[in-house]
């Protein structure tokens, strides 16, 4: 029984505005707030200090109600939400569609991006250097433009907003609502998480999601937390490939295509603002982190149209796709230390690589144990869709045209990571002719997968046949993580 149904919980706000931890103690009599910088711990594994520090949780977390009774994911009615690319809140792509009968899921592996954000600090100074052209023009000429004459910048940098601490929580209490047969007293979730704050807050929130929709009968933790920093070896983040070189140059031959009639509205509207086209993605973003800030649509949404927004799209689809995606020869290796984690899980084997991940970690049954039935990993954006390129999902049979989208096109940000996006891999025990069988399904946002590469193109895949089809990353990226690095 879920006895929060339809009342989602977030972290609490501090005195700051910001969200924050609270910790219970183990008497049950005393609350503890917790500094947003560090959480409650129940454990401290330091192991190979040099490189990463391991955080073990306790399991006690209490938050309390910041939206109201009936409120949904979906914060918005308007059809353009879908098309901010990595800024769109999460929904499900395709109807959730359970296995074929006859077959049974075993394991479930999460890998889910954090929750709705403020926009990072340096994004937030490149949208308020375009905010201030319109805000500095000497008068307006279209009523849609009225409310810039009291507006003031009221957005955060980075952390998480309560709108995607409360989609975490969601996700955990769907994911136990489909997957709570898996999970019993002494087999909980094991949950890791990236050291970003957003993420871990995001981690937080799922776990009491997933508890409150068992009705306290399970509180699964955080088990792992590791580091972003530049010396720790981290599966859940791209930072180690410095050699790494994203190409902006075709998304932005889009964006100076798409913008022209942007820009000449704006400076009629606005004049002597003097907008360019490299302003306008910034202010078109603006859409997104107001209105899932304010969970309401911001008046920004209101100066563009849903084709707009579609053009928008793609401009984010090809700035992932030349970051960590195949667009970049040292993309999707950045994801394959997970992988060869994934393939572990799957296989109950100890891990297998020498790119991202941590041996020390990985090999311990403690930090990395491989008789879990749900685990669960949380990352950021850019790390997921290397993830995806380095399995071989989404494949291309052609770059894309950066004069042109194509409606064919199958690499749509917003349907990969939006705010709160997830990959579940499924292990499922199918029989045939009386004889069972291990097989393999991948789901992005609920989008049943393929797998055209180790099956039938039906999106059940045998486990061998998966894993003989992962050689990239059974290969450690076949030379290109050794290209990551300066000779």
């Amino acid at each position: 029984m879920d006895k929060n149904a339809g009342y989602p919980l977030v972290l609490p706000l501090s005195s700051s505005g910001k969200p924050q931890a609270v910790a219970y103690d183990d008497s049950g009599l005393i609350y503890h707030r917790v500094p947003s910088s560090s959480f409650p711990v129940r454990k401290a594994v330091s192991i190979s200090l040099a490189l990463l520090m391991v955080l073990l949780f306790g399991h006690h977390v209490q938050l309390v109600p910041r939206l109201a009774s009936g409120s949904k994911s979906h914060i918005l009615s308007s059809e353009s939400q879908r098309f901010w690319g990595p800024y769109s809140p999460y929904y499900s792509v395709e109807e959730y569609q359970p296995p074929p009968n006859g077959c049974s899921i075993t394991q479930v592996n999460i890998l889910q991006r954090h929750g709705a954000r403020y926009p990072t600090s340096g994004a937030s100074k490149e949208i308020q250097a375009s905010l201030q052209k319109l805000l500095n023009a000497s008068k307006y000429t279209d009523m849609k433009l009225e409310f810039l004459r009291s507006y003031q910048w009221h957005l955060g940098e980075a952390d998480l907003v309560p709108f995607g601490a409360t989609q975490s929580f969601q996700s955990g209490a769907e994911i136990y609502h489909r997957y709570g047969h898996l999970v019993d007293d002494h087999m909980l979730p094991f949950v890791r998480a990236s050291g970003g704050d957003r993420v871990v807050k995001s981690a937080v929130n799922w776990t009491a999601g997933f508890a409150d929709a068992s009705g306290q009968l399970y509180h699964p933790s955080i088990s792992v937390i590791i580091p972003e920093t530049e010396t720790s070896n981290n599966t859940l983040e791209d930072h180690m490939c410095p050699n790494s070189r994203a190409s902006q140059d075709e998304a932005n031959i889009w964006r100076d295509m798409f913008s022209v009639s942007i820009v000449h509205r704006l400076n009629t509207a606005a004049v002597g603002a003097e907008i360019l086209s490299e302003d306008i993605p910034g202010l078109m973003s603006l859409c997104a982190f107001e209105t899932v800030f304010e969970e309401k649509e911001s008046q920004f949404c209101d100066l563009f149209s849903l084709k707009e927004f579609q053009a928008y799209d793609y401009y984010q689809d090809l700035l992932k796709y030349y970051k960590t995606g195949y667009g970049n020869p040292l993309g999707r290796v950045q994801g394959v230390g997970y992988v060869n984690e994934l393939l572990a899980r799957l296989r109950g084997r100890p891990v297998e690589d020498s790119t991202q991940t941590n041996s020390t970690l990985d090999s311990s049954p403690i930090t990395f144990p491989l008789n879990r039935t749900v685990y669960a990993d949380f990352s950021h954006d850019n790390e997921m869709v290397a993830i995806y390129s380095a399995l071989g999902l989404f494949p291309q049979t052609h770059p894309p045209n950066p004069t042109r989208a194509d409606p064919r096109w199958t690499w749509v940000v917003s349907r990969l990571v939006p705010f709160s996006g997830r990959m579940i891999t499924e292990k499922v025990q199918c029989s045939e002719a009386g004889i069972p069988g291990d097989f393999i399904r991948i789901l992005i946002n609920d989008a049943i997968q393929p797998l055209a590469f180790c099956g039938a193109g039906d999106g059940l895949c045998g486990l061998e046949a998966f894993v003989e089809s992962q050689i990239y990353a059974r290969r450690n990226g076949v030379g290109d993580f050794e290209k990551c690095f300066p000779e």
